[in-house]
């Protein structure tokens, strides 16, 4: 397959412009390596992990890959410059980061060489850590799974695109060689896909789990607040239609809350002054209540009770829209050789439309 260059390619040493976003309970070494060995940026999740598990999984990695691949970071995190030291004493050539971090921690990983690719859901935000020094920013508009905003990725993405000068990497909605040229023809130097690189051959996700996302319609994604207080597409699982249904959460829901808090505690290895710390920052960034920042500590926990046990009944399965449009499981390999494909397809094609006699 001939490469696809872009800024984004150049910046980050892979064949073409397409990145598997960092997601928690599902980007492991696997699906990391995977991809990356198809000539995509993978990214492996740490956000749910210690960082000591977060180092073995760079080198589990580098065992499968020689590619690049990158490591997403949480920027709220209490141990997020800890974090950004080992990504640079272990050579990864990509930090990107769910919550933008402090300003200092953009210094340490650029001083380094590491390319710094923070994700927003706003121009302002995109303005914002631009003038920090981003390297490249990933914007995810409404149909993207997970934690989202309002705005369709069609009116986000040219906003941003036109407010910075940097490489953007286009989320939501994506997942086919004609959606890469769309984003492409929209100023993007690349898309983004959660849940097309989770529906593969390659995703250690339980296969119960991949069912209930091949079997879910257009209708079959809701974007709700009930879950931790923030609005966040996921399956219609029967969790998720009970917290729907039920209105806003109870004494039952703090208590979970509290409960999820203390496992996610000893998941990612955290103290409980750094608890209290990152509970601070969330706060502050999110613009939450108190009840909110417990609330925010199911969201972890309800992923991984569906992602990682399978209990698809009981846990909660972040989404994007386009899971409507997915129907089976390729590798990684099959998936990024077919979207590169279809996309110089559909450029010939539209080169052919615009050619004079």
């Amino acid at each position: 397959m001939r490469a696809l260059r872009t800024r984004l390619t150049e910046l980050v040493g892979v064949r073409y412009p397409i990145v598997q976003t960092g997601m928690g309970w599902v980007s492991g070494p696997e699906l990391t390596a995977a991809t990356a060995n198809a000539g995509a940026l993978g990214i492996l999740a740490s956000g749910t992990i210690s960082r000591a598990e977060m180092v073995e999984g760079i080198r589990a990695v580098r065992e499968r890959t020689g590619a690049p691949f990158g490591v997403n970071l949480v920027g709220t995190a209490p141990d997020v410059e800890e974090r950004a030291r080992a990504l640079v004493e272990h050579g990864v050539a990509v930090a990107s980061f769910a919550m933008a971090p402090k300003r200092h921690v953009f210094g340490l990983l650029k001083d380094a060489g590491v390319v710094v690719v923070p994700s927003v859901g706003a121009r302002r935000h995109a303005e914002k850590v631009a003038a920090w020094g981003a390297d490249a920013v990933l914007v995810q508009g409404g149909e993207g799974g997970g934690h989202t905003g309002r705005v369709p990725t069609s009116l986000l993405l040219p906003q941003v695109v036109d407010a910075v000068d940097i490489p953007v990497i286009a989320a939501g909605g994506f997942f086919d060689g004609r959606g890469l040229v769309a984003a492409l023809a929209y100023g993007a130097d690349a898309v983004a896909m959660g849940t097309r690189f989770l529906l593969t051959s390659d995703s250690t996700v339980p296969p119960r789990v991949k069912q209930a996302y091949l079997d879910a319609g257009m209708d079959g994604t809701v974007v709700t607040d009930r879950i931790d207080g923030v609005p966040q597409r996921v399956l219609r699982t029967p969790m998720v239609e009970r917290l729907i249904a039920g209105g806003r959460p109870g004494p039952r829901a703090v208590v979970r809350s509290v409960r999820s808090a203390v496992q996610l505690k000893r998941a990612v290895g955290a103290s409980w002054p750094e608890v209290v710390r990152q509970g601070l920052a969330l706060r502050r960034r999110r613009d939450l209540g108190w009840a909110g920042v417990l609330m925010a500590a199911n969201t972890p926990m309800m992923i991984r009770t569906g992602m990682v046990e399978g209990r698809v009944e009981v846990g909660s399965l972040a989404s994007g829209q386009v899971t409507g449009l997915i129907d089976e499981l390729p590798s990684c390999a099959e998936l990024v050789e077919r979207i590169v494909a279809e996309a110089g397809a559909t450029l010939a094609r539209l080169g052919a439309t615009g050619a004079t006699p």
